[in-house]
């Protein structure tokens, strides 16, 4: 049994992270922790996890904003018992234990957020810095789901010879045996078109084993252009990527890559750094 994380701005409840979640349970049964953040807190929720010893003054929230996020919690456990779904709702979450957060994401296997409520109410059309935070300071693979998707059908690996983006293909492996028999796209975006494939028997060898029904391809056109418009061509697929950020995976498809699918919301984008 897998224990995920589904992560809501408190006051937008994400039916796509959740319907995600709903999903796994029905192929295997999974614990899902509920966690609500206040929507005051998230510019400072990874920061105060990392605030070290000492008091940490963390501002209360208004009333309305309460209701709502009871409100939020109380659909959340019904919609679980509904779909007869083992839960947990973290009360000290709630009561701004902000730091305790971070933590658990030590202890859980995945966090689950919904790309478009978690900033619904921000102003912001992209991936914005809460996101990044969480992706580069969780100590667990996250999936960013859009809140309209269908449930993956087939696997795109992008894969560029790094320690992340292999790392990322074997996180996926171990905690999606829902879809390893998919068809699986092992993707390597390159301009240079006499450039060849780093490590391809290696890569090759370990994907193979993991992925039976498994293609590789590799694209000839600049990835920070055309590949999350490539990407989210590929319907009914989830899109796996090393570290969001911090590795040379990020820097090959800075301005298009896992940045643009998350911030059009076309596709879930599953995301691991070592």
């Amino acid at each position: 049994m897998r224990k995920i994380l589904l992560v809501f701005d408190g006051i937008n409840f994400s039916e796509g992270a959740f319907e995600f979640a709903r999903r796994l349970n029905e192929e295997n049964q999974i614990l899902v922790a509920g966690v609500f953040v206040p929507q005051v807190d998230f510019a400072n929720l990874w920061s105060f996890a990392g605030a070290g010893s000492g008091a940490v003054t963390i501002p209360l929230i208004e009333d309305d904003e309460a209701r709502l996020i009871e409100k939020n919690i109380e659909r959340f456990k019904q919609l679980c018992e509904k779909n007869k779904i083992d839960y947990r709702v973290h009360k000290d979450f709630y009561d701004f234990a902000l730091p305790e957060l971070k933590k658990e994401s030590r202890f859980a296997d995945l966090i689950i957020i919904g790309s478009e409520k978690f900033y619904a109410n921000m102003g912001i059309n992209g991936p914005n810095d809460y996101i990044k935070d969480a992706l580069h300071d969780a100590e667990c693979p996250v999936l960013i789901v859009p809140e309209s998707f269908n449930f993956p059908e087939s696997n795109i690996l992008s894969y560029d010879g790094s320690e992340s983006s292999v790392f990322a293909m074997k996180q996926f492996a171990y905690l999606f045996p829902e879809f390893v028999k998919n068809p699986t796209l092992l993707v390597y975006a390159k301009n240079e078109r006499d450039e060849e494939i780093p490590n391809m028997e290696y890569a090759e060898e370990l994907a193979a084993r993991h992925f039976p029904d498994l293609e590789i391809m590799k694209l000839h056109f600049d990835p920070k252009e055309y590949f999350a418009a490539w990407a989210m061509e590929k319907k009914n697929s989830i899109l796996v990527s090393g570290s969001f950020g911090r590795s040379s995976l990020s820097r090959v498809f800075k301005r298009s890559f896992s940045k643009d699918v998350v911030r059009d919301h076309k596709l879930p984008i599953f995301i691991a750094h070592p």
